[in-house]
């Protein structure tokens, strides 16, 4: 009795031509398919209109400002300086034109974080940030000029710096348009 080895083809060229057909049509439809899968996510404009924005504040150097909109309004996030926060905390507040004190302008436990509307509350105009007599805004249209807090100390604006409903996601993390729940 012999052995017959077992049956062994190469590939041919039907085979190749089938798995390179089979590959076409998988990236073919592929492609269809991604401008409905896509379709679904939210555009732009519908983020912009109100979704809560997650903010990484790792890379936000100490004294640095990161601007961002949400909503179509221009966000402040401040990472204050201790010289900034204890300027700000030593301010008699019944001097004040919008009496503030600078702890309620701040998340408890998180005071090196400033989070305000970006716009004068004269006019609308944008300040410039560490500007002024105490290096926190001041606005060039109208001269109003506020405090590391973005409380006002002086020009026409009427008010202090608005601040936007947040909250603290984790130590790292900040989420503009969300309050804190209890």
């Amino acid at each position: 009795m012999t052995e017959t080895a077992p049956h062994v083809t190469e590939p041919t060229r039907r085979d190749f031509l089938f798995v390179a057909t089979g590959a076409a049509a998988a990236v073919g439809g592929a492609t269809l398919v991604w401008p409905f899968v896509q379709s679904l996510a939210p555009d732009a404009a519908t983020v912009a209109a109100g979704a809560p924005v997650e903010v990484d504040l790792g890379p936000i150097a100490e004294g640095q400002l990161v601007k961002l909109f949400w909503r179509g309004k221009l966000v402040f996030i401040r990472h204050r300086t201790s010289e900034e926060i204890k300027a700000a905390e030593d301010v008699n507040i019944a001097s004040l034109r919008d009496p503030q004190a600078d702890s309620e302008r701040v998340k408890n436990g998180k005071p090196q974080w400033l989070v305000v509307y970006g716009n004068c509350t004269h006019l609308g105009c944008v300040p410039l940030s560490n500007q002024g007599e105490y290096k926190g805004w001041f606005c060039p249209c109208h001269g109003s000029v506020f405090d590391t807090s973005g409380r006002v100390r002086g020009g026409p604006a009427p008010i202090n710096l608005p601040i936007p409903p947040y909250s603290f996601a984790s130590d790292t993390k900040v989420v503009i348009g969300q309050r804190e729940t209890a």
